[in-house]
């Protein structure tokens, strides 16, 4: 079949911004839209959208003002990373029959050029991985990881770390990558199963329960040596108690603070912020696409790690782009348990 009867026969469904949400989204912050695909034109591509990462940063995109990437425009289709294959291609670049990683959009279909910048589209191998990795340890939150700890980071063996947000897509990549590197590992997470799995299947040293105890408290048990280094992907109260246990010349890596993200008031900051002064550390924010020249070099490691077994992953997929609305919640009620991936379509 040509690229022009593929795409002719094709339906794209989208979910386009509608309005800024105040607080947590709601449907009316939502168009779902439907329009013909189009033919790829020369030097373009085809690609069905298989798999959509859900991450808490999409909520920062959907806000006017700036920041590290410019917002979603009011009826844009809403910006997503995801995995996909290709239909049609008139590029050289990619083959009919090529899975792809890059900004697709929450939509059933990307048609654009190759080497679109925004998309920056990129083959993935499913035969190294499964292609939901891609979005996982694999994909930007992997990359997030990887660079916030090493590069800002810079645990040493040895060492204390400490990363909230444990059993997230984010937090389950640091906690192994600083095993990996000789550091003990302490997580935070919320709920007694997620709590186990991130001692029991991902290797940390300890967790603590903030939804069922004390975070102060587990720190005084799990670190009695102090935190060299502290991942914080919350905010809040939970990144002010950790400000109290901190070592001489500790790092906190800043990357998200998703208990603030839904606030209609102002966002709240560390009020215990002079720890940093009495303690000469260090707090520095993690922007991934600062080190998108060298993702090859982080997703080599932790492939190589999860061939040898000693790395492992845990996705939490969720079928069909009309959930999309719902799933996305999840992310901020605690719903989803690893990284949340939304299904577009089969592998076929």
């Amino acid at each position: 079949m040509s690229a022009t009867s593929i795409a002719s026969a094709l339906i794209n469904q989208q979910y386009r911004l509608a309005a800024r949400p105040v607080g947590l989204p709601v449907d009316s912050d939502w168009r779902f839209t439907t329009e013909p695909v189009r033919e790829p034109g020369d030097g373009e591509v085809l690609v069905k959208t298989i798999y959509l990462s859900l991450d808490p940063a999409m909520r920062g995109w959907m806000n006017e003002g700036k920041s590290y990437i410019r917002p979603v425009a009011i009826d844009e289709v809403m910006r997503a990373g995801g995995i996909g294959k290709v239909l049609a291609s008139k590029s050289e670049k990619f083959a009919v029959g090529d899975f792809v990683s890059g900004g697709l959009g929450v939509q059933s279909y990307w048609t654009g050029a190759a080497d679109d910048k925004d998309a920056a589209l990129i083959k993935v191998d499913p035969v190294m991985a499964p292609l939901p990795k891609y979005l996982n340890a694999l994909g930007m939150p992997g990359m997030t990881a990887y660079f916030g700890l090493t590069e800002v980071g810079q645990p040493k063996a040895g060492e204390t770390v400490v990363v909230s947000g444990a059993a997230g897509a984010v937090g389950q990549t640091v906690g192994q990558v600083a095993k990996h590197l000789g550091c003990r590992v302490v997580g935070i997470a919320g709920g007694a199963e997620k709590c186990a799995f991130v001692v029991d299947e991902l290797g940390f040293d300890a967790c603590i329960d903030y939804k069922n105890g004390s975070v102060r408290d587990g720190l005084k048990e799990h670190c009695p040596k102090g935190v060299d280094v502290y991942f914080d992907n919350v905010g809040g109260e939970i990144l002010d108690t950790v400000l109290t246990r901190i070592n001489l010349k500790a790092r906190i890596v800043i990357c998200g603070a998703i208990s603030q993200y839904n606030n209609t008031t102002a966002v709240k900051g560390p009020a215990n912020y002079l720890s940093l002064l009495v303690n000469r550390a260090r707090m520095e924010g993690i922007v991934v696409f600062d080190y998108a020249d060298r993702y090859h070099k982080g997703v080599k490691a932790m492939a190589q790690w999860m061939q040898e077994g000693t790395f492992k992953t845990r996705e939490d997929i969720v079928v069909g782009l009309e959930r999309f609305p719902e799933a996305l919640l999840m992310l901020f009620t605690g719903g989803n348990f690893g990284k949340l991936i939304l299904q577009v379509a089969d592998e076929n």
